[in-house]
């Protein structure tokens, strides 16, 4: 540190001592506030477990749209209004799969289906089981090979990176593509070992897609079932029976939940979000009951501070993130065609575990600036801005030129419930949930103070 003409600067010379202590102190405030008064857990409680699980098109989720736009009215938005997003209807009905071994007997399988995969239509479908281990396996296998057989596809994911979302991003692309690469070789249906850095027997879904071709089912087996399947088809031929009711039932008109304070200076919009739905196993708690929860808090801390933001601070609950984006899409559309002006969106997605750092989306002038600012966060455990990548939901906003962000929380554990029945409010610690709620607070805070 120097000092010129009586003001401390900091080295980056970026910020005058005292604005940093003018900011420090309000950070201090957003902290204190949200860990002893803040309603984030209490929240996530009455959506996991009044409502639960909420996959777009479902009953469940149009109840929590009812629950979110009041619960922005509680934080005191001066504005809440529904966002109309057709999306798709996934059902997933009665599923079971079963495996005949060498002695004659069947074997029942925990599984489940793939989110988005057709099923059976109530009808046994059963063929040998054939095993890769990587799509370069699989890609020398002949049409010859794989007709009438069931393909498993048994890559693990990568326990090597630090970083468990990148573990995640190298195994997901077997959940997407398998029942397509099955298909166009003859196959019947698609085994995966579900993408889980967990050594257990549950399961995980997750969206799949298909390509041009006939449309097979796809389903995942935990790990532990992967691994004793793996081991049983060393020595002898399998049979596996799948019966299945799962597939799309067309669309349906939903919503996507918006609520904002109007800022005193400008219209200019800050976005802080989560999706509002889930996968239908589970009570989707960290994912992303967690992150709406979060953002909620934002806009309630600013009315209970009384912080008198500059431009207008918006939460938005989109709508169908897990199996379509609809939601997200939807949004920019409006951006797009209404040519409102975004400064900044951050997406809370991550799991409500301790926050290490937020991941900057955006050109490099921005990244440094936000950089920049790392002491004021330090003192609260956030320390990573190093990554470059943003929320799902925010793509079509940073196609505008918007820059984006993300949360970063602790990644550890999210994989192992992430997608499954186990990803229930029991798993979310308040302390940690709230620390998120700070960070994203103090961002936001920052933002609308600087840009």
């Amino acid at each position: 540190m120097k000092k010129i003409l009586g003001t401390t600067l900091t080295l980056l010379g970026l910020t005058v001592f005292g604005q940093a202590k003018e900011d420090s102190i309000q950070f201090a405030k957003i902290s204190t506030e949200i860990l002893n008064k803040g309603k984030a857990y209490n929240e996530l409680r009455e959506l996991t477990k009044n409502i639960g699980h909420r996959l777009s098109g479902s009953a469940s989720y149009e109840k929590a749209v009812t629950w979110a736009e009041q619960k922005l009215r509680d934080a005191g938005a001066d504005k809440v209004w529904l966002q109309e997003v057709m999306v798709p209807v996934w059902v997933r009905g009665k599923e079971s799969l079963q495996i005949k071994t060498s002695n004659g007997k069947w074997k029942s399988l925990k599984m489940l289906s793939l989110g988005n995969s057709e099923g059976t239509g109530g009808k046994d479908v059963s063929g040998e089981i054939i095993m890769v281990r990587s799509m370069e396996e699989y890609d020398k296998l002949s049409p010859e090979q794989v007709k009438d057989k069931i393909v498993f596809f048994n890559y693990p994911f990568s326990q090597t990176y630090i970083e468990t979302f990148r573990g995640y991003g190298d195994a997901a692309k077997y959940r997407s593509t398998a029942a397509s690469l099955t298909a166009k070789k003859g196959g019947k249906f698609a085994i995966i070992r579900s993408l889980s850095s967990a050594f257990d027997d549950v399961p995980h879904t997750g969206s799949m897609r298909y390509q041009d071709g006939k449309k097979i089912p796809a389903v995942a087996v935990g790990s532990t079932t992967a691994d004793e399947l793996a081991e049983l088809l060393k020595s002898q031929k399998i049979t596996a029976k799948l019966n299945s009711n799962c597939g799309m039932k067309g669309e349906k008109l939903s919503h996507s939940v918006i609520g904002e304070i109007t800022g005193k200076k400008d219209k200019s919009v800050i976005v802080v979000g989560g999706h509002l739905d889930s996968w239908d196993v589970g009570e989707g708690a960290h994912d992303d009951g967690s992150g709406i929860v979060q953002s909620i808090e934002v806009l309630r801390t600013f009315k209970n501070l009384g912080i008198q933001n500059n431009h207008t601070i918006r939460v938005v609950c989109f709508a169908n993130e897990e199996n379509g984006v609809k939601g997200g899409v939807m949004y920019g559309k409006t951006v797009k065609e209404n040519n409102e002006k975004h400064l900044f969106a951050i997406e809370t997605d991550a799991g409500g575990f301790t926050p290490r750092g937020i991941s900057l989306d955006m050109d490099n002038e921005k990244r440094k600036q936000i950089q920049s600012w790392a002491d004021l966060f330090l003192p609260y455990g956030i320390y990573d801005f190093k990554n470059t990548y943003s929320g799902t939901d925010l793509y079509p906003l940073h196609d505008l030129g918007i820059p984006t962000a993300e949360l970063v929380p602790d990644s550890q554990r999210y994989f192992d419930i992430h997608h499954t029945e186990e990803d229930t409010f029991e798993k979310v610690n308040r302390r940690e949930l709230l620390l998120g709620a700070s960070t994203l607070t103090q961002i936001i805070y920052m933002i609308d103070k600087n840009w």
